[in-house]
């Protein structure tokens, strides 16, 4: 037996409870390199508990849907976030925290051109692109501590497209 969930759309307010939508939306911030450059700043909140920002690449196996999952985890201290190196969008699922456990799990899936940041513990799902490279440059926490907690849930779920 599983537990099947719909994709929904991502905005930031959907999304806001689990961290930042990545985006170019609205009008940017700044224009910069003698016009040709719009700048959005501070899209993300960015959190390294006594450590330092770090920036890895990571190359992630494509997925398929329907897409059968049993693991999330967090970091306690430091936030993350999945920057995609081609131009696709990927699958997201979070989970809200009930008493240091994942509560109901929620799948998003990005657009092309958006990236997306966990808030420091966060449960959410692994890398799971749908198409495109499988790479990404993840920018997170690194120092000292435990900063993961994996989570196995009793029944496997289900993300199917609605």
């Amino acid at each position: 037996m599983s537990v099947e969930i719909t994709i929904q759309p991502i905005t930031a307010a959907a999304f806001a409870p689990y961290g930042d939508l990545i985006d170019c939306a609205g009008d940017p911030d700044a224009i910069i390199n003698l016009g040709k450059c719009g700048r959005y700043n501070d899209r993300a909140q960015m959190a390294f508990d006594g450590a330092r920002a770090g920036l890895s690449l990571f190359n992630a196996e494509i997925r398929t849907l329907p897409y059968e999952f049993n693991l999330l985890e967090r970091h306690p201290l430091g936030s993350q976030a999945f920057v995609p190196m081609s131009n696709d969008g990927f699958l997201v699922i979070v989970a809200p925290d009930q008493n240091d456990k994942p509560g109901t799990p929620v799948a998003f899936e990005t657009k092309p051109g958006q990236a997306i940041n966990f808030h420091k513990g966060t449960w959410h799902g692994v890398l799971t692109p749908l198409s495109g490279t499988g790479h990404f440059a993840v920018v997170d926490r690194i120092g000292d501590g435990n900063n993961l907690q994996e989570f196995s849930l009793p029944t496997p779920h289900i993300v199917v497209r609605g």
